[in-house]
């Protein structure tokens, strides 16, 4: 039986982000997706070596790779209007388990029941899924650093909110991350590759 799963979801990379906002360089669902797996997936394993705890990092990353496949239908609401009201947030997180549900739909019966856990959230995945709320806060952070980096004011506002909503997730993974990871951002290519001492 044909399947529409995979051609849809090639179309993450069409939906472009930060649709408000003037952009040095336009971000697209795809890449924010695979930005967000990775990070889910260091965090993840954070998690395991420096803070005693034994997640699954893989299933981190494909979470974090499919967490926002609902915006091909719904598109990227812009958050002020995402977020305008408690019941416009309410209203918009139903419109997304639809749009969800749709595309999970696209797959065939035998293969669905292995995707479900990975786009609704299931009570022994509830670790796992904070962790990729927390790495998709943590790419937006990362858009704003970049678009600075090129001198675009644009971004100013939007990374001190977002640097506030991370600072308020109690996460030590989190915290180890920003530390450790984030500063790097800053770099050019050159003091990327020089060698690592000591």
């Amino acid at each position: 039986m044909e399947s529409n799963f995979f051609a849809m979801m090639s179309r993450l990379k069409y939906i472009d982000r930060w649709a408000l906002m003037r952009n040095t360089r336009q971000e697209n669902l795809c890449e924010h997706s695979l930005d967000v797996a990775m990070i889910a997936h260091a965090l993840a394993v954070i998690s395991n070596v420096r803070c005693g705890n034994s997640l699954n990092a893989d299933k981190a990353a494909v979470i974090g790779m499919y967490h926002d496949a609902s915006e091909i239908i719904t598109g990227d609401l812009p958050t002020p209007i995402k977020y305008y009201s408690d019941d416009m947030k309410a209203a918009f997180k139903e419109i997304e388990k639809v749009a969800d549900y749709k595309i999970i739909n696209m797959l065939p019966d035998d293969i669905k029941k292995e995707y479900e856990s990975v786009f609704f959230k299931r009570e022994n995945d509830e670790y796992l899924w904070k962790l990729v709320k927390a790495a998709d806060k943590i790419a937006a952070y990362i858009k704003c650093i970049e678009e600075e980096n090129t001198g675009n004011s644009e971004f100013k506002s939007a990374k001190k909110t977002v640097l506030s909503a991370i600072n308020e997730i109690d996460l030590e993974e989190v915290r180890i991350f920003m530390e450790e990871f984030i500063p790097a951002y800053g770099k050019n290519l050159d003091e990327l590759n020089k060698p690592k001492r000591g």
